[in-house]
C-alpha cells in the first residue's frame, strides 16, 4: 500500500510518501525552489519523493491532502459578508485563491493519472492532519491533544484525547478567535514577517520585560472553561485582512512599530516578552484542562504554535504530563505527513502504528556525486578517512564549518545533516557566526547538539529533546563553560543527539567532546538569513563561499578557504 501525502493549500508546501505503513520520504517544496516558506505547489518534491521511494505514479494507491477546502465554505461565504466593505482581501485570500488552489491540484491530478484510473484522494480537515497524524506517527498508544496555529481552514485551536481507536474533541475555537495570529501580530508590531519570524520574536523575548506591558497585553485574549480562545478583536486588524494585524489601539497602547529592517528600540523588546509570556500562560491554561479531562500521561502537540519551543519547555516542566511529542515539522510543512497517516490509520484502518522519531527523510548525495561537484567547480579538497574526527579538530581549532552528511533533515530545525556548526566554549562565537556567517539580528541565539549520554550534565531537563523543540535552561555552573549557545536568560533550545538515528553526527560531537572535554556543539541551519536550508552538494558549495565559514565537511571531503 503506497501512500502519497500533499501539503498544497498553505504556506510550507510538501509531500512525502508511506510504503505498506513506513514514512519512507519526505520533502519540503521550498529547498527545491529556493523560496523560503513557499506556497506553490510541491511538484519537484513530490517527483523527488516518488523517486526515492522508486515508485512511480501508477504505483500510488491513495492521495491525502491536508486540507478539506470544502468544509468552511459557508462559514467563510457569511464572514465575508460581514465584513461588508473590508471583504474584498478576505475573498481574494480565502475564497478566490483557495479556488484557484484546488483547480492547481485537479491540474496536477489529471496531468500524471488517466481520468477514472487514478487513486484515491482523501481530503483530511487541517486540523486532523496536525493533531490526528501527529498522533499516529507519536510513540503513545493514549494521549492528551492540543493542536493550534493561525488559522488553518477555519478552526484555529483543537483540544481533546485518544485512547489510540477513537478521538474526543473538548473543544474548538474557530478564526478569528486565534492564538496563533495574536502571536503573529506581536511579530509584525517588532518589525518581523507575520506567519513566517515568529521564530525571531521568541528569541528576542528575553530582552524584554514582559510586566511592562504585560497588564494590558493579557487582557487581548483569553481561554474560556472548555478551552475555547477568545479574542478582543478592538486590538486587531488581522480579522479584517488588513496590511497590518495591529489595530490603532494597539499602536497608542505600546507605541510605535517598527519598520523591517529599523532599529529595535525597548519598547519592542518589551511588547516581544509580553506576547511570550501571555501566548505560555494562555497554552498553559488550555493544558490544565487537558490535565483535568484526560487521564493520560503524555501530550501531543501539533500546528505551527507548537513550533514555539519556549512554551513547550514551559509545559513540561509546569504540567503533569510525563513528556510532549512534537513531530520535527510540526507547522503546515508536516501535515502532508500528518494527512497520510490520518488516511493509513484512520480511514484505512490499519492497525500499523510508525514512530516518527527519524528526522532524516529527505535527499541523500553519495561521495561519488559529491565529487563531481567539486571537480566541476575547480575546487581544491581532501578525502579524509574519517569526517568525524576532521571536523571535531577543525572545531576545536575555533573553525566555523559547514556540515553536510546524509538524508536531509524535515522541518525548519536543522538537526545535524545540513548544519553550520561551531564551538560553543568560545565566547565570541555567537556574535561571529550571526555577523559573518548566517548576517541576521546580532540578538538571535543558536542551538546546542549534545549527545543522549550527556545532556543531563549540562541542561536542567529529565526528557530528550530529539527534534530541538522543547527549550531549557543550561545548569547554572554550565552556563560560563557554554556561553555561544546560552541565551540572555540562561536558556537554550537544546538538540539531543543518538547514535541510532544520527550515528556520524553523534560520533562527530563524541569526537569534540574527547578534544575539549565538554561533548556539545553549537548547531544553527546550514543557510543564511531569508533563504531555505541547503538541499544539493552546489547549495552547499555556494553557501560556504559566500558566507564566512571557515571550512565544509561534506561526505567523506573537506574544503579550507585560502587565507
Amino acid at each position: 500500500m503506497n501512500i502519497l501525502g500533499i501539503n498544497y493549500f498553505f504556506h510550507d508546501s510538501s509531500a512525502c510518501v508511506l510504503v505498506d505503513g513506513e514514512l519512507v520520504v519526505a520533502l519540503e517544496e521550498e529547498r527545491f525552489t529556493r523560496q523560503k516558506h513557499t506556497t506553490e505547489f510541491p511538484e519537484v518534491a513530490i517527483q523527488r519523493c516518488l523517486e526515492i521511494a522508486g515508485l512511480s505514479y501508477e504505483d500510488i494507491d491513495h492521495v491525502a491532502v491536508s486540507i478539506n477546502p470544502g468544509k468552511d465554505w459557508f462559514k467563510k461565504a457569511i464572514y465575508a459578508l460581514k465584513l461588508a466593505n473590508k471583504a474584498l482581501p478576505f475573498i481574494n485570500h480565502e475564497l478566490i485563491r483557495g479556488l484557484k488552489k484546488q483547480k492547481q491540484f485537479r491540474s496536477w491530478y489529471s496531468k500524471n493519472w488517466r481520468k477514472g484510473a487514478g487513486p484515491a484522494v482523501h481530503k483530511v480537515d487541517h486540523h486532523q492532519a496536525h493533531i490526528m497524524g501527529s498522533f499516529f506517527v507519536s510513540p503513545y498508544d493514549r494521549a492528551a491533544l492540543l493542536s493550534m496555529d493561525g488559522s488553518g481552514e477555519w478552526s484555529t485551536t483543537w483540544l481533546g484525547e485518544t485512547d489510540g481507536s477513537s478521538f474526543d474533541c473538548f473543544s474548538e475555537s474557530e478564526f478569528p478567535n486565534s492564538l496563533g495570529s495574536f502571536y503573529e501580530t506581536a511579530t509584525q508590531f517588532c518589525g518581523f514577517k507575520p506567519n513566517y519570524d515568529e521564530g525571531k520574536t521568541m528569541g528576542l523575548s528575553p530582552f524584554g520585560d514582559p510586566e511592562r506591558f504585560f497588564h494590558v497585553m493579557d487582557k487581548t485574549v483569553r481561554v474560556e472553561d472548555d478551552g475555547r480562545v477568545s479574542v478582543d478583536l478592538s486590538w486587531f486588524d488581522y480579522q479584517n485582512w488588513g496590511h497590518n494585524r495591529f489595530s490603532s489601539k494597539y499602536l497608542e497602547a505600546f507605541g510605535e512599530s517598527r519598520k523591517e529592517g529599523g532599529a529595535i528600540e525597548q519598547h519592542h523588546e518589551d511588547v516581544a516578552a509580553a506576547a511570550q509570556k501571555v501566548l505560555e500562560e494562555r497554552a498553559l491554561e488550555m493544558c490544565r484542562i487537558l490535565e483535568e479531562r484526560s487521564s493520560a500521561e503524555h501530550l501531543v502537540i501539533a500546528g505551527g504554535v507548537s513550533l514555539n519551543s519556549v512554551m513547550n519547555g514551559r509545559i513540561l516542566r509546569e504540567t503533569r504530563f510525563k513528556d510532549i511529542y512534537v513531530m520535527p515539522a510540526a507547522g503546515d510543512n508536516g501535515t502532508s505527513i500528518g494527512a497520510a497517516y490520518y488516511v493509513h490509520n484512520a480511514v484505512l484502518k490499519s492497525a500499523k502504528r510508525f514512530h516518527h522519531d527519524n528526522p532524516y527523510l529527505g535527499t541523500e548525495y553519495s561521495n561519488a556525486e559529491i565529487e563531481k561537484v567539486l571537480k566541476e567547480s575547480k575546487l581544491r579538497y581532501e578525502r579524509v578517512d574519517d569526517p568525524c574526527a576532521a571536523a571535531a579538530a577543525l572545531l576545536k581549532q575555533g573553525k566555523i564549518i559547514g556540515w553536510f552528511q546524509g538524508r536531509m533533515e524535515i522541518g525548519p530545525r536543522a538537526l545535524g545533516s545540513r548544519s553550520i556548526l561551531a564551538d560553543p566554549t568560545l565566547p565570541e562565537m555567537k556574535d561571529k557566526i550571526n555577523a559573518e556567517v548566517k548576517h541576521r539580528e546580532a540578538y538571535r541565539p543558536f542551538a546546542p547538539s549534545c549527545t543522549v549520554e550527556a545532556y543531563k550534565e549540562y541542561f536542567d531537563i529529565d526528557v530528550e529533546a530529539p527534534f530541538m523543540l522543547k527549550v531549557c535552561d543550561v545548569l547554572p555552573d554550565k552556563r560560563a563553560c557554554l556561553p555561544a549557545i546560552t541565551h540572555v536568560d540562561g536558556s537554550a533550545r537544546l538538540h539531543t543527539v543518538r547514535a541510532e538515528i544520527s550515528p556520524r553526527y553523534h560520533r562527530m560531537i563524541a569526537e569534540f567532546g574527547k578534544l575539549s572535554g565538554v561533548p556539545v556543539v553549537l548547531n544553527t541551519s546550514f543557510n543564511v538569513m531569508g533563504e531555505p536550508i541547503v538541499e544539493s552538494p552546489v547549495q552547499a558549495v555556494r553557501c560556504f563561499y559566500s558566507t564566512g565559514l571557515d571550512a565544509l565537511v561534506i561526505g567523506d571531503f573537506v574544503l579550507h578557504k585560502e587565507v
